[in-house]
């Protein structure tokens, strides 16, 4: 049997195994919180980088690199380790995932050296993947008729944490030092593992395969699955222009000219709350047939907020509505993404996510890296530049695909 012939035939089983066990809700809401604190370890350091440069004497071309690893790792991750919770029992692999992941955090909060730094901020990156395990750990544990409700809750842990990480981590910045950030993120995954031990039920594995043979099948889907190529270049763009506003945004705010402190920084990530109510909506949308006309509003958005972002200098509103653009328009067009390469094909969601988040933890990245060196060069009008080219750059994919097949 082929390697596609045997996972599909694994996949048909697991639809027709009995019903699983239900979750009691206090280990939803522990899903949810572990999820959230752990999606939160990627984008703390955004509001730390300038701390960061100058303990470890990074320059501001380079601190990009900080975020940069913490994605490399994040993207290897998603390859290597999510595909596991198909062949493992997902409750120890969770388990495994968190204990590693406080004792890195702890590496991390007491490095002394850049080197260190960054091999620790690439190992955070590489667990924070058991986000995408707990998601999926929970729909298996969860009753068909309580299944999207309980994605749904662990998934808002997700945007809680993605929203609240620069504010949080700019707070404790300013009380404790940058280090103070991730120390109290270990000891708070620690006591978590703990929680999660005592209350998350069992399971088993769902598949029967060999974890290359499952690996093999995740890069075919790049050939076989039209759809996910263009949506997985759309988001790797995407996530660009996300990443080059956020990882730059610290630098101009925190110059003479708008002297602010990391926890004031941190506060602009609140207006982000708009992209939670995006993606709700425009799941729905796609629900409805509307995916395309819904990619193309929300690139359109993407472009024209960042005529709003290059006003900071002028005006502090102006780039709060700015972001709030931005924040909608990634969040809707992620879910558009996600919900039409899953409508492609059913039967391989994990390894769809897998193979779909690759693209975006790699965007992410090279938005990170782009954008502090262009700021270096150019200062933030070219920072501005750069993410509006990643959204053109997008718009023009999503108009040459308007017409494929889904």
């Amino acid at each position: 049997m082929s390697c596609g012939k045997h996972l599909a035939a694994c996949s048909r089983i697991e639809v027709e195994r009995s019903q699983p066990e239900q979750l009691t809700r206090a280990a939803l809401l522990l899903f949810a919180l572990a999820a959230g604190i752990s999606v939160a370890n990627i984008y703390c350091a955004q509001p730390l980088l300038d701390a960061m440069a100058q303990e470890f004497g990074f320059n501001r071309s380079s601190v990009g690199a900080v975020i940069l690893v913490t994605q490399i790792g994040y993207a290897v991750g998603l390859l290597l380790i999510v595909p596991l919770g198909d062949l493992l029992n997902r409750r120890r692999l969770v388990l495994t995932q968190l204990s590693l992941s406080a004792i890195v955090l702890a590496l991390v909060g007491f490095a002394h050296s850049e080197e260190l730094l960054l091999i620790g901020l690439f190992f955070v990156g590489l667990l924070a993947v058991v986000v995408q395990v707990l998601v999926a750990f929970a729909a298996s544990l969860a009753p068909v008729e309580k299944r999207g409700r309980t994605v749904g809750t662990v998934t808002s842990g997700v945007v809680l944490g993605i929203l609240l990480a620069r504010v949080v981590a700019g707070a404790l910045s300013d009380i404790g030092g940058w280090r103070a950030v991730y120390l109290t993120s270990s000891l708070l995954t620690l006591v978590l593992t703990g929680a999660l031990f005592r209350i998350v039920p069992d399971s088993k594995p769902e598949m029967r395969s060999s974890y290359p043979q499952l690996l093999r099948s995740t890069f075919a889907l790049y050939r076989t699955t039209p759809v996910l190529r263009v949506r997985a270049t759309i988001a790797l763009l995407l996530f660009a222009a996300f990443s080059a506003l956020w990882t730059s945004l610290v630098l101009p705010l925190s110059e003479p000219a708008h002297p602010l402190s990391r926890t004031a920084i941190g506060l602009f990530g609140l207006a982000g709350v708009a992209g939670a109510v995006a993606a709700g909506r425009a799941g729905h949308l796609v629900d409805q047939g509307r995916g395309q006309w819904t990619t193309g509003i929300g690139l359109g958005l993407l472009l024209i907020s960042w005529a709003c972002i290059a006003c900071l200098h002028q005006s502090l509103l102006m780039l709060v509505i700015g972001i709030i653009l931005l924040d909608f328009a990634v969040q809707a067009v992620h879910v558009t993404n996600q919900s039409m390469i899953f409508a492609a094909r059913p039967e391989a969601k994990s390894r769809l996510a897998a193979a779909y988040m690759i693209f975006y933890s790699v965007g992410s990245g090279v938005g990170a890296l782009a954008a502090t060196t262009t700021y270096a060069a150019f200062h933030w009008s070219g920072v501005c530049a750069l993410g509006a080219s990643f959204s053109m750059t997008a718009l023009a994919i999503w108009a040459l695909t308007t017409s494929m097949s889904q």
